[in-house]
């Protein structure tokens, strides 16, 4: 994971908000100096994502708190398997524990899930990538899981490229004005997409000098005749609706992309729990 300070805001705010003015419940019953140890486990067959999310919940709010870790993320997990163990006071552990299953359940599930759809395209040369129907706030940590569970990320935001979609168009008034006017604008560093939902389409969006062409939308037959009009002459993305059941044919076609929204927007959570293992006083170590 390769920016923290955004990792760390986002952890702060989740602890700020479901500790509020502290854990009743923890300060009434746990002994501030009792340690132990407990043990997280994968309670069904996962990719693992957001460990070290799930450490750095812990740290913030003990800094002593220890891991022993026996996977990483990127890992097939199987089914009721202990992935680590955390050792250090309790109190501090059992403040953040929803907070940190939290982020891990979401992004192993949606590693798990990108899993999935990577390995049924698979010997076929095509890109599975995530699209910006993240949870809000969570991008980066929704985009990193995707790429652990071997997809590749989309723009990360607005600014990262232009993507002209159809309410563009309508604005602009045809593809070519839209494009056009993209090209002028815009540095030449960036590259320009644009979203057409028929064969019209894909031929203005040639001739306009696109980039890329996103075909959405589209059935098997239909994406195969667009890869034939372009040729080449611009990257190939397909979307919209594609499921585990679709995906094979529609990577058949000869598409270089096939963006998933379903990858970040409807992943079901992996299943953990953290359980303790044992706990002793602190003027027993």
């Amino acid at each position: 994971m390769d920016d923290r300070p955004m990792a760390e805001r986002i952890i702060r705010l989740a602890l700020e908000e479901d500790l509020g003015h502290g854990d009743v419940t923890t300060d009434a019953i746990v002994d501030p100096a009792l340690r132990g140890e407990a043990a997280l486990i994968a309670r069904e067959e996962l990719v693992l994502a957001g460990l070290p999310v799930f450490k750095r919940v812990l740290s913030e709010l003990c800094p002593e708190t220890a891991f022993e870790a026996y996977y990483g993320d990127g890992d097939l997990v199987r089914q009721n398997t202990r992935v680590c163990l955390v050792k250090g006071q309790l109190a501090p552990i059992l403040r953040g524990e929803r907070t940190a299953l939290n982020f891990l359940q979401r992004m192993s599930g949606i590693a798990t899930l990108t899993r999935r759809y990577v390995e049924r395209v698979h010997p076929l040369r095509v890109r599975i990538l995530d699209t910006r129907k993240t949870a809000p706030g969570l991008r980066w940590f929704d985009k990193y899981a995707v790429r652990m569970g071997g997809g590749f990320n989309h723009r990360f935001g607005l600014s990262d490229g232009v993507l002209i979609k159809d309410n563009h168009i309508a604005a602009a008034g045809s593809i070519s004005r839209a494009v056009y006017l993209a090209k002028k604008h815009v540095p030449h560093t960036l590259k320009v997409e644009v979203e057409v939902e028929d064969l019209a389409g894909v031929e203005e969006a040639c001739r306009a000098g696109a980039d890329a062409i996103l075909l959405d939308n589209m059935n098997p037959a239909e994406l195969a005749k667009a890869v034939e009009v372009i040729k080449g002459a611009a990257m190939i993305e397909a979307s919209g609706g594609i499921t585990l059941d679709t995906i094979k044919d529609v990577a058949a076609t000869g598409v270089d992309m096939i963006s998933v929204g379903a990858l970040t927007h409807s992943p079901k959570a992996a299943d953990f729990s953290l359980e303790i293992t044992s706990q002793r006083d602190k003027a027993e170590v």
